[in-house]
């Protein structure tokens, strides 16, 4: 039968028939369980249409709120039931609920949460005005129902699944006492980001994880002394994740004084039996976009965590992850900042193999750099990390430190990656060289700007916030008026390549001019 067919003896059957009737038959179908996933499912379109018209449909009146509320529940996994005056929304599962008051116009009085065995919390997931406010952010709403429902993705039973809530909460805990450590009353967020223990940290709210925001680059600073703008700098989200293997969690908080260890070093409480618990999970740092790492930072992060599910296997030339941190291959490390970049640029040219890439900034000729990705070997081999795995709140602040200085580094390699790696003109072009050395330094080759040997700048990246940068020259060329002091500095201030080089060409041409 053709579809056209079809559609008419639907027509033909339906039409006498009021929408209340048609009303009822969605809903059963909607509630009749199915056998496998829509999106499994290319025979059942019923609930994929209703999901798009649910989408389309600009919910406002009680009823029609109701229903958006329902569908996004199953969709979720997730059980809902209405009150019986009609004007409140149950969403429940077996570890918590969230009940959603509404007045009879479809507008929300009240949102409560409660988790297993605690009283409900009003209004902790979100304000009316961001779940039901002029947009209907229910694309936000139902993002933080699967945060909710992952919080509890452990192996075993609710008793189990509640352990590992409470390790969550004891280890949010001492996060929050440390990030106290160094907070004065007049301290800004800036500072915190760079320089706090375990960044800034911005602690659960309902279904919102905990976030640790730990590096913010300099123009995102200044982007940032904008009226009204507000820049958001490299996140972490702090949770918990089921494994296969049983870890040693702690269900109360540890950290006792940060002056109590030697030198200033925090102290904890020991991880006694009273204190801790074996549960099939694990502490995760998780990442909004997988970051790239060398595999010499993720082997430091082995063994500052103790955790060796992600190991560096050279000759298979893989990562192997217990918990699926990452399952991509090992590749040359600018081949993955360059990547990352790329598409953090929404760029439509991923191609990994571009390596020459034109930058354009004002008062000076155009800038064309070449990217040295390297090989896999050492340390100029690396990985998208995408989470990292802890068992003891100790880890974080080193763990933190390492994630500073790896981000640090990457942004000045992406400096020198852009969408353009096409000259659509004939203007005039300096040419560069980018190179990479062990650890966290590389090199930046030119010509020297008077005469035409090469010349060198040699960018070592210690920490996040120390920087050291040499410029070597040949013994017999002119000056180019910028010492390696003169360089760190501008390193430090702007953490981009091209900035730099366009201070060292200027500096030059005043030699050149004076001459």
């Amino acid at each position: 039968t053709s579809t056209n067919a079809l559609m008419e003896q639907l027509h033909l059957k339906y039409q006498q028939r009021p929408w209340s009737e048609t009303l009822k038959l969605v809903h059963f179908c909607m509630d009749k369980p199915l056998q496998r996933s829509v999106s499994n499912a290319p025979d059942s379109p019923l609930l994929s249409c209703m999901e798009k018209i649910q989408r389309a449909l600009n919910a406002k009146s009680l009823f029609s709120v109701m229903n958006r509320l329902e569908s996004l529940s199953k969709q979720k996994g997730l059980n809902a039931h209405v009150s019986p005056s009609g004007t409140a929304c149950y969403i429940t599962s077996n570890m918590f609920y969230i009940e959603v008051q509404l007045e009879k116009d479809g507008k929300v009085m009240d949102v409560k949460l409660a988790h297993l065995g605690e009283a409900p919390v009003v209004k902790l997931i979100f304000s009316p005005l961001f779940l039901f406010g002029r947009m209907k952010n229910y694309d936000a709403f139902g993002k933080i129902l699967e945060d909710l429902s992952n919080m509890y993705q452990i192996p075993g039973n609710s008793e189990m699944k509640a352990k590992g809530y409470f390790a969550l909460q004891a280890l949010e805990k001492d996060l929050y006492s440390m990030s106290l450590l160094d907070r004065t009353p007049d301290v800004n967020r800036v500072t915190e980001v760079l320089h706090g223990k375990v960044g800034h940290l911005v602690p659960r709210t309902g279904g919102i994880p905990m976030n640790i925001e730990f590096y913010i680059s300099p123009y995102q600073i200044l982007e940032e002394l904008n009226p009204g703008s507000q820049v958001c700098g490299t996140k972490t989200v702090v949770t918990v994740e089921g494994t296969d293997t049983l870890h040693k969690l702690p269900l109360s908080p540890l950290f006792v004084d940060s002056q109590a260890g030697e030198e200033g070093h925090l102290a904890f409480l020991p991880l006694t039996d009273e204190l801790s618990m074996d549960l099939p999970a694990v502490f995760v740092l998780k990442f909004h976009q997988p970051i790239p790492m060398s595999s010499s930072s993720i082997e430091e992060i082995q063994r500052l965590t103790g955790i060796h599910d992600l190991n560096i296997n050279k000759k298979k030339n893989h990562l192997v992850s217990g918990i699926q941190i990452t399952g991509l291959k090992l590749a040359p490390l600018y081949e993955l900042i360059v990547q990352s970049t790329l598409k953090e640029k929404r760029s439509e040219v991923l191609s990994t193999h571009k390596s020459c890439f034109f930058v354009s900034l004002p008062d000076c000729p155009k800038h064309c750099y070449f990217i040295n990705k390297g090989s896999e070997k050492s340390d100029l081999a690396g990985a998208l990390v995408s989470k990292i795995p802890f068992s003891h709140p100790k880890c974080v602040p080193g763990v933190i430190e390492i994630l500073r200085h790896q981000v640090a580094y990457n942004s000045l390699i992406s400096s020198c990656v852009s969408e353009k790696h096409i000259n659509e003109d004939d203007s005039e072009l300096l040419y560069f060289e980018v190179v990479p050395h062990k650890n966290t330094s590389f090199s930046v080759f030119f010509l020297h700007p008077v005469k035409e040997n090469l010349a060198c700048v040699i960018i070592d990246v210690i920490t996040s916030r120390e920087v050291q940068c040499r410029l070597h020259l040949n013994p017999q060329d002119p000056t180019l008026n910028s010492s390696d002091d003169f360089i760190t500095r501008a390193v430090k201030r702007c953490m981009s390549v091209p900035v730099v080089m366009r201070a060292i060409f200027r500096n030059a041409a005043k030699v050149k001019a004076d001459s």
